[in-house]
């Protein structure tokens, strides 16, 4: 990523959990100057305090370029007051807090202030996330693209064209890595009620779930394709998948309301 738009201005880290660790370590593994980053975080980790060079939990800048606002939304009303000075000027607020709409930022900072929102998921503490985002009127094309090439530190990037699709895309990839992790806690109690033992059931399960998501990207398939290429006529897989692709009780039916339900709660939490 190009860094020239922070060099000299700055960088704000407004939380540095797991989050904002990931995304930090993404942004100076790519070349971000220490000296360019200033974090706010009330609880810095051994590996946060030891980079050289950062300032941490110092004065802010008066004119930032960016602003990254990654603390838990349960906090999110104490925090903001801190940022108030920087609104409704040249500074872009770029915000992964789940459960937080623009309109709450530029009540806060300002109407003219330019904000992203922005929410990635868990993947990205490998560098393997994806992160849906969007502006509002006054983050132009230049503030997007600089808040991408933040995001990209840590996995894919994809542009909404409405804020109101976030709250699908809550339901569907950002907790949709929670619904993946109980997805192998059951296959693996599957493989065990049919005489596995759970340490070799629950390997089976992680490495066939990795597995799958590994060639589901990579293969340039379908997933509808792939599924059909494991699928023998009147073999193994065909009479697990009558069961899983039931009509009735199928996966089909309660993904559909899984997601719908984080969805109405993510509505929830915005209103």
């Amino acid at each position: 990523m190009d860094f020239s738009a922070i060099s000299g201005r700055g960088l704000v880290l407004l939380g540095c959990g797991k989050m904002g660790s990931a995304m930090l370590q993404g942004w100076l593994a790519a070349g971000l100057a220490p000296e360019d980053v200033w974090v706010v975080e009330p609880h810095p980790s051994e590996w946060l305090a030891g980079i050289a060079g950062l300032h941490l939990n110092a004065d802010l800048p008066r004119d930032p370029a960016v602003v990254i606002v990654a603390v838990k939304p349960q906090i999110m009303n104490d925090a903001l007051p801190l940022l108030h000075p920087l609104g409704d000027g040249g500074t872009v607020f770029l915000s992964v807090a789940a459960g937080t709409p623009i309109s709450a930022f530029e009540s806060s900072l300002g109407r003219s202030t330019p904000v992203v929102r922005a929410m990635p998921n868990t993947p990205a503490a490998i560098g393997r996330g994806i992160t849906a985002l969007i502006g509002n009127s006054w983050a132009g094309e230049e503030a997007l693209v600089m808040a991408e090439g933040l995001l990209s530190a840590v996995g894919e990037t994809v542009r909404l064209s409405d804020e109101a699709e976030m709250d699908a895309v809550t339901g569907v990839s950002g907790s949709g890595p929670a619904y993946v992790f109980h997805m192998i806690e059951a296959l693996a109690a599957a493989g065990e009620a049919e005489g596995l033992t759970p340490e070799l059931a629950m390997q089976l399960a992680r490495a066939t779930v990795a597995g799958a998501g590994a060639l589901a990207m990579e293969s340039g398939e379908s997933a509808e394709q792939l599924r059909i290429n494991v699928t023998s006529p009147n073999g193994t897989t065909q009479a697990g998948l009558e069961v899983l692709m039931s009509d009735e009780a199928g996966l089909g039916g309660l993904m559909g309301r899984t997601v719908a339900a984080a969805a109405a709660r993510s509505r929830e939490l915005g209103s």
